[in-house]
C-alpha cells in the first residue's frame, strides 16, 4: 500500500499535457479575436463603436499576454520539479512571488476592463448625447492605463507586506495565500474578493440597464430607420458585454 501524500509540493504531476492545453487554446482563441477586432476597428474608427473595440481589443491583449506569461510560468515550473521537490510551502521563492502576481494582475485586468466596458455602453445607451461629449479615443485610452495600474498596485502589495503568495497544490502554481493566514493576508483576500466581486456585481448592473432601455425602445417602435440601426449596434454590443459577464461569473464566482 502507497500511503497518500498530503504535502502539497510532493507528487507534482510530470505530465503538463493540461497545462499545455489550456495556453494553447487561449493563446489560439485570443489570437483569432484579435485579429477579428482589429478587422472592426478599422471599419468603425469614426464611430461610437470604435471605443467599445478599444475595450474589447485591449481586453483580448491582456488575456493573451496572461496566457503567454502565466502559462509559460507553470511550464517552467512542470519542467523543474520533480517527485521529490522540496520547495518549502511557508517560505515561497521569487518565481512564486512573481507567478501569483501576475495571476492577480491578469485575474483582475478582464473584470475591470469588463465592468467598464459595460459602464460605457450603459452610458452611450441611456444618455448618447452626454456619452459623444465625455467618451473620447484619449479619455479611453487614460481609464485604460488606470484599469492595468489598479489592477498592478493590488498584485504589488505583497511587494510591501500586505498579503503573501504561496504554493498552491499540485505545486505547480501560485497564489494568495488563504490558508493559515493573519490579518495582513486577510486584509489581502478581502481587498482582492472584494474588488473582484465589486467589478462582476457592476457590469451587471450595467448590463441590466443598457438592456432593458434597450427592450424599451425596441418596444416603442417610433424611431427612425438610422436610430433603429444605431440601436442594432448597441444591442450587439450590449449581447457581446453579457457574454463577457456570464463566463467572468462562471470562471471567477466559485474562487472569489
Amino acid at each position: 500500500m502507497t500511503p497518500q501524500v498530503d504535502f502539497p509540493h510532493n507528487g507534482i504531476p510530470s505530465n503538463p499535457i493540461i497545462a499545455c492545453l489550456t495556453m494553447t487554446l487561449g493563446i489560439l482563441f485570443n489570437v483569432v479575436a484579435l485579429i477579428i477586432l482589429i478587422k472592426a476597428y478599422t471599419r468603425f474608427r469614426r464611430r461610437s463603436k470604435a471605443t467599445f473595440l478599444l475595450f474589447a481589443s485591449s481586453l483580448v491583449v491582456t488575456d493573451l499576454t496572461g496566457h503567454v506569461v502565466s502559462g509559460g510560468l507553470v511550464l517552467r515550473r512542470y519542467s523543474t520539479a520533480n517527485l521529490t521537490s522540496q520547495d518549502d510551502p511557508t517560505n515561497p521563492d521569487s518565481p512564486c512571488h512573481f507567478l501569483g502576481g501576475c495571476l492577480v494582475f491578469f485575474g483582475l485586468c478582464p473584470l475591470f476592463l469588463g465592468c467598464a466596458m459595460a459602464a460605457e455602453r450603459c452610458l452611450g445607451v441611456t444618455n448618447p448625447l452626454l456619452h459623444a461629449r465625455l467618451v473620447t479615443t484619449a479619455r479611453t485610452k487614460i481609464a485604460l492605463s488606470m484599469t492595468w495600474f489598479l489592477a498592478l498596485c493590488v498584485a504589488l502589495l505583497p511587494v510591501f507586506q500586505l498579503g503573501d503568495y504561496t504554493y498552491q497544490y499540485p505545486g505547480t502554481w501560485c497564489f494568495i495565500k488563504v490558508m493559515d493566514t493573519k490579518a495582513k493576508d486577510l486584509t489581502f483576500v478581502i481587498l482582492f474578493s472584494g474588488l473582484a466581486l465589486s467589478s462582476l456585481a457592476l457590469a451587471f448592473i450595467c448590463n441590466t440597464i443598457s438592456g432593458l432601455t434597450l427592450i424599451r425602445a425596441r418596444l416603442k417602435k417610433n424611431s427612425s430607420s438610422q436610430r433603429f440601426s444605431a440601436r442594432s449596434h448597441d444591442t450587439e454590443m450590449v449581447v457581446q458585454l453579457v457574454g463577457i459577464m456570464v463566463t467572468s461569473c462562471i470562471c471567477w464566482s466559485p474562487l472569489l
